[in-house]
């Protein structure tokens, strides 16, 4: 039987190591910012040194742009679900936008767009995750449009139009009192559904918000 002085001293695989960092870098980013991203923040987390950090991410930019990129990789997967397909993917996507599960990652890429200003690395990361974000959405539209689910129309206008959509709502993340609460509620599914020459009420809206 190991002693308890073997297994303290056990180490992980460099690659294992590197994915626990990285990890443990999204959870704070999505927790609490970017900024929070910190050696004694990550050593804390994982219960090690902040030398164990610095071994694997000797500059702690690189730590913060890749725990960013591990987060919107996963958050990612929650919006666009590999085995939804058509209609049904965007069903869920606008479904997942408006549940507000999503204002952990609408709050995270607020931070990044501010801090990516002083910051080229996470600039080019975070231009790199919306370039992705936007081909998983189009990649459903046309899946759609191929189907008969979605009339025919020029995906990549409507994709832009229900990412500006996105974007403008979750800009409002931070702010505790809207002026029109329903109406925010419900403007992804009403941009979509507008983009896409859908019926109202084609696409989920939460309890509560126009046109439900």
């Amino acid at each position: 039987m190991a002693s308890s002085t073997t297994a303290r001293r056990t180490r992980k695989q460099p690659d294992e190591r590197r994915a626990e960092i990285l990890e443990a870098a999204a959870d704070i980013a999505l927790e609490r910012g970017l900024e929070r991203i910190t050696l004694r923040a990550l050593a804390e987390r994982l219960g090690v040194r902040p030398g164990l950090i610095t071994h694997y991410f000797p500059a702690v930019e690189d730590v913060v742009v890749q725990g960013f990129e591990r987060a919107a990789v996963v958050e990612r997967e929650r919006f666009f679900p590999r085995d939804l397909h058509g209609i049904h993917g965007v069903r869920h996507f606008v479904a997942h936008v408006e549940s507000g599960l999503s204002e952990p990652l609408a709050r995270l890429w607020l931070n990044a767009r501010h801090l990516s200003r002083f910051t080229p690395a996470l600039e080019a990361a975070l231009r790199e995750q919306d370039r992705l974000d936007r081909e998983r959405l189009l990649e459903l539209l046309a899946e759609g449009m191929a189907a008969g689910d979605i009339p025919a129309s020029d995906a990549h206008v409507a994709a832009a139009r229900i990412w500006i959509a996105v974007d403008g709502s979750g800009s409002y993340v931070n702010v505790t009192e809207l002026p029109s609460p329903a109406t925010h509620k419900a403007f992804v599914a009403d941009v979509a559904e507008w983009s896409l020459g859908l019926p109202t009420g084609s696409l989920p809206r939460p309890p509560g918000a126009t046109g439900a």
